[in-house]
């Protein structure tokens, strides 16, 4: 069985809620040893970010099912910042990983000795991510940044929705700001094995996001002019939205003009495929009221099953808006082992969703489920540090670990 291609990595994880998180689970699913550090009094903010909470053996309430999402496969210390000691505990574990990831406010972790800097001096070749709101740099540098912020101050919900400004039903960009962080941190240990040194990540979520608009930040900068709200429709590209049925809706996504004849065919109007304004992507765009209200008339007639399958026959991609319930009961996802569950320490096992990354010699490793507060203090703390049983009990009643 694989260890995992990064199993050799040993990661501290001083960051907490989610764009950190996913992206020491991303490092850790590949088989990195990542340290979880948090605070003795309640640890990471998304262990109360409920309800839903997964339940103690006993019936009573442990942790949320958000904070579940982005810890597995990584083991727990409770460490007082607020104390020396603890701080010391850190920087020494600091010296002995290869990445430390933290998301921490602009120099927040500069007084406890543990900003890159200070880290640098313990290991020269430290990857070192920042995880900021802003970034390292800029006049917002110094400020806190949340995803719902920012899909609002980086342009996302000014082309989500319909009506009004609106978010991505997931916090979109926590999440890509963690899987480029972690391409990130995989880059410069790359880079490290070829004798270019360690080297300090500033990841902004501000940044990404502008980065994730994509398409739509293309077209603004080469016509001028900012791209609104579209709902589910696609600027670039007609027919691609979701259409009304006799019985609900579902989505059409024609990607091409030969794609656009079959579906023309399907729809019995086989005429569109020669007719001017919509036989190219270019003129059903320019076109597209027009042949969109044609298109609400012919689908409208029949229902959704009758649809997917004619559509689905002629080669046309579409397919039913699902519930997430109906996502994990679907054959496709039942295949592939996108649900798991993994045991979790006083909770019995604990649903997870499956990483999807397919590697076929060093695939993702599931070794534990997310870790409980504090869970493997004692164990990284002897391992790491050669503290034996009394100085852990006596580090414990000085309030130093949890």
């Amino acid at each position: 069985m694989s260890l995992g291609a990064l199993s050799h990595i040993k990661v501290l994880d001083l960051s907490r809620v989610l764009a950190g998180p996913w992206c020491a689970q991303i490092l850790a699913d590949l088989g990195a040893d990542v340290i979880k550090v948090e605070n003795p009094d309640g640890g990471d903010d998304t262990r109360g970010w409920g309800p839903p909470f997964l339940r103690e053996q006993d019936g009573s309430r442990a942790d949320a099912a958000y904070y579940l999402c982005a810890n597995r496969n990584k083991r727990s210390i409770a460490v007082n910042l607020r104390e020396e000691k603890g701080r010391e505990i850190l920087r020494e574990l600091a010296a002995q990983s290869d990445v430390v990831i933290e998301n921490y406010k602009t120099g927040g972790l500069k007084k406890y000795g543990l900003d890159y800097d200070s880290v640098k001096a313990l290991r020269g070749d430290i990857i070192y991510c920042s995880i900021t709101g802003f970034g390292q740099t800029g006049p917002l540098s110094t400020q806190p940044g949340y995803d719902f912020l920012i899909q609002a101050m980086g342009g996302l919900m000014s082309v989500t929705g319909e009506d009004k400004p609106m978010k991505v039903g997931v916090p979109a960009v926590d999440l890509f700001t963690g899987v480029y962080a972690a391409g990130a941190v995989m880059a410069a240990l790359i880079a490290r094995e070829q004798g270019m040194g360690g080297q300090h990540i500033d990841m902004a979520l501000f940044d990404v996001q502008a980065a994730m608009l994509a398409n739509q930040a293309s077209n603004y900068l080469v016509s001028g002019q900012a791209p609104g709200r579209g709902g589910n429709a696609h600027p670039n590209i007609v027919p691609y939205q979701d259409f009304p049925t006799l019985d609900g809706r579902i989505a059409v996504a024609v990607g091409n003009d030969g794609q656009f004849a079959a579906f023309a065919r399907a729809l019995g109007r086989p005429e569109w495929a020669d007719d001017p304004r919509f036989m190219a992507n270019a003129a059903r765009v320019e076109n597209r009221e027009v042949l969109i209200a044609e298109i609400i008339v012919a689908m409208s007639a029949r229902t959704s099953a009758h649809w997917t399958g004619v559509l689905s026959a002629a080669g046309v991609p579409c397919g039913p808006i699902h519930t997430v319930d109906q996502v994990f009961a679907h054959p496709q996802a039942q295949a592939r082992g996108l649900s798991l569950t993994l045991p979790m320490t006083g909770c019995g096992d604990a649903p997870l969703v499956a990483s999807p990354m397919r590697l076929s010699g060093t695939p993702p490793v599931y070794r534990s489920g997310p870790p409980r507060l504090g869970e493997h203090t004692r164990e990284v703390l002897q391992e790491r540090l050669g503290v034996d049983e009394f100085g852990c009990l006596a580090l414990e009643k000085a309030g130093i670990i949890g």
